[in-house]
């Protein structure tokens, strides 16, 4: 093995997690900051609640939301051709006036 190559191992690393619960292990760096502990996570906190640190959850509802907007505008649009009335002929213009 190559001497020095190796990077420097902190026994006592303070890992910092988004809900304030901090706690010590060992790493390679000092200090860690982490979204989700063993404090606030829903498999043993036992809350039910999402994990979203992607924002993955809101752009699924966005998708969805713009979904159901054109289904309902392609809705609007078909109903808006069948109710178009078909040009009227000359014999009913004449009859009309």
């Amino acid at each position: 093995m190559k001497a020095a190559i190796h990077p420097t191992y902190h026994s006592e690393a303070l890992v910092t997690c988004s809900c304030g619960n901090t706690f010590k292990t060992g790493s390679t760096k000092s200090e860690i900051r982490v979204d989700i502990c063993m404090k606030c996570h829903p498999l043993w906190s036992g809350e039910q609640r999402y994990v979203d640190t992607l924002g993955q959850v809101g752009k699924f509802e966005q998708k969805q939301k713009i979904a159901a907007d054109l289904k309902k505008q392609q809705k609007n649009n078909e109903e808006k051709a069948n109710k178009q009335e078909k040009p009227k002929s000359l014999r009913e213009l004449l009859m009309n006036a």
